[in-house]
């Protein structure tokens, strides 16, 4: 168990549905102080074909969209694990939340994919800086499925149980995830440090 649990954690995909929720069910379990959030324009899920997605709002609650696949097709749905997804997804928070409209600061921010990493540089950059207080980025590239979302959030968890076990994070950070990239990882993440 992480000695340090006072280490704020955000872990942002792109809708809020798949890969930061499924971290954020893990590292809730651990004891973290967690949030999750999307940063696309809007929340999309696969529908029926390639061409058809379900797109929603966000604000739109995980029950209303769980209701309205259930309403489109019951079967599709269940077999494609969305239904599943969604009843996880409505047990942890009401609905999928928009990093850009966030007033909250965290210590970590974990992205999932490179995409949602310069989103996250985008936004974080545009902003007029408040109090200047610094906020690790950090991506870890994860495929957006269930089973890749799965192993992603024991990943995630070892990385901020990592991170939240040293005494100094500033200073051993990149040399920690160095360690992590070369032995747990093996696959390139990206860091940088932005400011609030």
């Amino acid at each position: 168990m992480p000695s340090s649990k006072s280490l704020s954690v955000a872990v942002i995909c792109s809708s809020n549905m798949n890969r930061s929720m499924e971290a954020h069910a893990f590292l809730s379990k651990k004891g973290f102080n967690v949030k999750s959030f999307g940063t696309g324009d809007k929340v999309k899920l696969p529908g029926s074909g390639p061409d058809r997605p379900n797109v929603y709002d966000f604000g739109t609650t995980y029950d209303e969209i769980y209701n309205d696949l259930l309403a489109k097709d019951k079967q599709l749905y269940t077999q494609m694990g969305l239904l599943h997804m969604l009843d996880r997804n409505r047990r942890i928070k009401p609905r999928p939340e928009r990093f850009q409209l966030s007033k909250e600061k965290f210590d970590l921010l974990v992205t999932c994919e490179e995409r949602v990493y310069d989103q996250v540089i985008e936004y974080m950059e545009s902003r007029t800086p408040v109090d200047n207080q610094p906020v690790h980025l950090i991506n870890i590239d994860i495929q957006d499925n269930h089973e890749e979302a799965t192993v992603g959030s024991f990943l995630i968890c070892e990385l901020v149980t990592t991170l939240a076990n040293s005494d100094d994070l500033d200073n051993d950070i990149d040399s920690l995830l160095y360690e992590f990239e070369s032995t747990k990882f093996q696959r390139p993440m990206l860091h940088t440090i932005l400011f609030y």
